[in-house]
């Protein structure tokens, strides 16, 4: 059974899930098409690393970002420049924010498909929402500002801006915060899988945006292939009191 099968085995068949008080969403890959973002800017940081002589060479190949898409950023560039210096790695931090806040301003990003939809929805139905990456904090409250999603989040948690070392640090940061004992954890990183986990939350994994291994979702509780389908597994989830 190929993946895309698998995945859509699972779903109709989906499993009984406890009713959240929250869910917890991954941006890049899950909420926002990054590449729409992304890949402009990384062609245009390497153009002005090479203009300040701190780079030689051509652009690394596309793969190696979208790759490490949900790593925390030094270990990005550790992927796609392992031969550059730390130096070099902090400037592309500085230049690529500053890049993708450009982009964003100017417009032109996509969320992917009914995000904005489901996410009223399950507002309108009582659920808190979060956002919880691994991105920086004015990149993350930049695409909430842009996209006009900020009246639907109780709070955006990101590893910039919270310094945690680990996107399961941060997520259990968020649920000692605002004392939330029951949440789903929503991303497309194997990162999201285990921060879900090691909170002892249920996951729901996006397979939708094609950017990881084809066992990077392994440990989800359900495995989703278009965004709206949230809506189906919160009405169908069983309240605390029912079970």
């Amino acid at each position: 059974m190929s993946y895309e099968e698998q995945t859509q085995a699972e779903h109709r068949q989906l499993p009984k899930l406890n009713k959240p008080e929250a869910i917890v969403f991954d941006m890049d890959g899950t909420l926002f098409q990054t590449e729409s973002l992304l890949l402009p800017a990384y062609h245009k940081m390497f153009d002005i690393l090479r203009e300040e002589g701190l780079y030689s060479g051509p652009t690394p190949p596309e793969e190696r970002i979208l790759g490490s898409l949900g790593m925390l950023l030094a270990q990005i560039w550790k992927n796609v420049m392992p031969e550059a210096d730390e130096a070099v790695h902090r400037r592309a931090d500085e230049l690529l924010l500053q890049l993708e806040i450009e982009g964003l301003e100017a417009g032109g990003t996509v969320l992917y498909p009914k995000v904005v939809e489901t996410l009223r929805a399950l507002h309108a139905r009582g659920v808190k929402l979060f956002v919880a990456s691994n991105g920086l904090e004015d990149y993350i409250h930049s695409i909430v500002v842009v996209h006009e999603l900020k009246e639907l989040f109780e709070g955006l948690y990101s590893a910039g801006g919270q310094g945690t070392a680990t996107k399961t640090e941060l997520l259990g940061l968020l649920l000692d915060n605002h004392n939330i004992s029951s949440a789903w954890m929503v991303g497309d990183r194997s990162s999201d899988v285990e921060a879900g986990k090691g909170n002892g939350q249920t996951v729901i994994g996006c397979a939708y945006a094609g950017f990881g291994r084809q066992d990077e979702l392994k440990g989800s509780d359900v495995i989703i292939s278009s965004f709206d389908e949230l809506i189906e597994l919160y009405d169908n989830s069983t309240a605390a009191q029912d079970l």
